[in-house]
């Protein structure tokens, strides 16, 4: 099978983010690329039933290359964020706090140098209705310089470099949402400056572990 791998971490991806409470049903939706090939969640499965062979494979024009169920209408987002954005792997989810957050604000304010992660302030991307081009260019605006936005009325986008990495900044993202939404409720949140966080990006591109 081709991309076998890629689509088994798909799977694997698309199920944790119903066990951590990203999604619900069928919504949100997951992607890796390998080459020229983008291995897919398909539109309104249940993830438990996902079989390895339900991934469909699509070349980066849209057009399926193997499996039999047809790509998540989603798909122009995630064309979009790997042809403009060279990213390796999409997560797109439909996270409560981080949707919560897109109705009262145009980016996620700096309540945690964990931003810096997203290569500064995290946008929220101007409403369109799902599944459209114009969704697609909305979010890509709002993804320039960063590896994350919120999809206002909607949910949120995340990049990165393996699927990994991409699922991670979508946890973390909506948990700094879940933080904002928790002091906001309290009073007016201290919020870290833009140079700190430009500091902490800094500090982030040494973080980890280096190969010996």
């Amino acid at each position: 099978m081709r991309l076998a791998d890629e689509r088994d971490e798909v799977i694997d991806i698309a199920r944790r983010m119903t066990s951590d409470r990203l999604v619900v049903g069928t919504s949100g939706n997951v992607s890796v690329r390998s080459g020229d090939l983008v291995a897919v969640t398909p539109s309104g499965v249940d993830y438990d039933r996902l079989r390895p062979a339900d991934i469909p494979l699509v070349d980066l024009s849209g057009e399926i290359v193997d499996g039999e169920l047809k790509p998540t209408s989603e798909l122009p987002m995630h064309l979009t964020a790997y042809t403009e954005h060279d990213a390796g792997a999409v997560v797109h989810t439909h996270s409560l706090h981080a949707t919560a957050l897109s109705l009262l604000r145009d980016e996620v304010p700096a309540v945690h140098y964990q931003l810096a992660d997203y290569g500064g302030a995290v946008r929220v991307a101007d409403y369109a209705t799902f599944g459209t081009p114009e969704l697609a260019r909305s979010m890509s605006e709002a993804l320039r310089d960063r590896t994350g936005c919120i999809l206002r009325n909607h949910g949120t986008v995340t990049l990165g470099d393996t699927l990994t990495k991409a699922y991670n900044r979508a946890r973390q993202l909506e948990w700094l949402c879940e933080l904002w939404l928790t002091a906001a409720k309290l009073g007016d949140p201290a919020l870290l400056p833009d140079a700190e966080l430009a500091h902490c990006a800094t500090l982030f591109a040494g973080y980890g572990q280096t190969p010996r």
